[in-house]
């Protein structure tokens, strides 16, 4: 039998329960994985709380990686064996073994271990679309990344290196300040301590920047309008701090015609090739020490309520796994 982490009702870290579950076979499309290693991701906190909704009960996380154990009828891009990656729905990685639609699952370089792969598939595939499908960056551009010392922030700063990229990069923390300019930030940001827009116009010479990437939400999003450019880009990604509040249209225009999108990874790699291409990239970055992985919290399964408690406080730097 399997062990797995659920919850029967939405609300603070203690709703999620250590189970027993029965997995079964594979049907059609379907495989059965045996998980290595999980990923915890902020967004998990997002369907245990409801914000993001979810038939109840319902199993806990996106992200894991591990081996194929089994193969339903029709699948024919996987073999018993074979590691692979994920990051997705159906909810449920938070789990010792599983059987899931084989469409998500990616193929795992033997280069890349598991504990790292659920320590970057989700949050590499964000920096990975943040970076490369967004908007149009040129090296030399300068952006704004609320977060910088978070998972995604710590990819995406190396990443942003790699393009020429300058980063200015909000943190809470000065240890988080250290952490952000130990993987490439620019310019950090003690948001609160500092005034962010006034800081970002002091660095670009008063004409803002062409893109922010606010994962924050509600707690930032007035200042990350305000750090734009003229016809600059608000890239709102995240909700850590609560939802992004109504947009008044008239106040896009005399912010400067800025504009304001709020996009999913799960649209950036619903198509397998698009997926393909980005995951490949980010792979070879990693499998060659262009881009450095680095696990700063580790929890055992039974301990998700104590992760979800230190993931939320803002404790954590950088990325969390669960080891099994």
């Amino acid at each position: 039998m399997a062990r797995a982490v659920r919850f029967h009702e939405t609300g603070a870290p203690e709703v999620m329960r250590w189970e027993t579950v029965d997995v079964g076979e594979p049907g059609p499309g379907e495989v059965r994985i045996r998980h290595e290693a999980v990923g915890l991701n902020f967004a998990d906190t997002y369907f245990r709380t409801g914000l993001y909704p979810a038939p109840l009960p319902a199993g806990m996380g996106v992200e894991a990686a591990g081996v194929v154990e089994a193969v339903g009828a029709g699948v024919s891009h996987l073999r018993e064996g074979d590691r692979v990656t994920y990051t997705g729905s159906p909810l449920g990685a938070y789990s010792t073994e599983r059987v899931m639609p084989a469409a998500p699952l990616i193929a795992l370089p033997d280069e890349i271990g598991f504990d790292t792969a659920a320590a970057m598939t989700m949050r590499g595939l964000t920096a990975s679309y943040l970076l490369r499908r967004i908007h149009p960056l040129r090296r030399g551009d300068t952006v704004l990344l609320h977060a910088a010392a978070g998972g995604v922030g710590l990819i995406f700063l190396q990443w942003a290196k790699l393009l020429g990229i300058n980063v200015i990069g909000t943190v809470s923390t000065e240890a988080k300040a250290e952490v952000a300019r130990a993987h490439g930030c620019d310019h950090v940001v003690l948001y609160k301590h500092e005034n962010v827009a006034e800081r970002v116009r002091e660095i670009t010479g008063g004409a803002g920047v062409p893109v922010v990437f606010d994962s924050i939400g509600a707690a930032t999003f007035h200042a990350s309008l305000d750090s734009l450019a003229r016809r600059g880009l608000l890239v709102c990604f995240g909700t850590a701090s609560g939802p992004v509040p109504p947009i008044d249209a008239m106040q896009l225009a005399i912010k400067g015609s800025v504009f304001v999108t709020r996009p999913a990874l799960a649209d950036y790699i619903a198509d397998p090739a698009e997926r393909a291409e980005l995951a490949g990239e980010l792979f070879d970055h990693v499998a060659n020490g262009r881009i450095k992985i680095g696990i700063n919290q580790r929890y055992a399964l039974e301990d998700a309520v104590q992760a979800h408690r230190d993931l939320e406080s803002g404790r954590s730097i950088g990325s969390s796994v669960f080891s099994l």
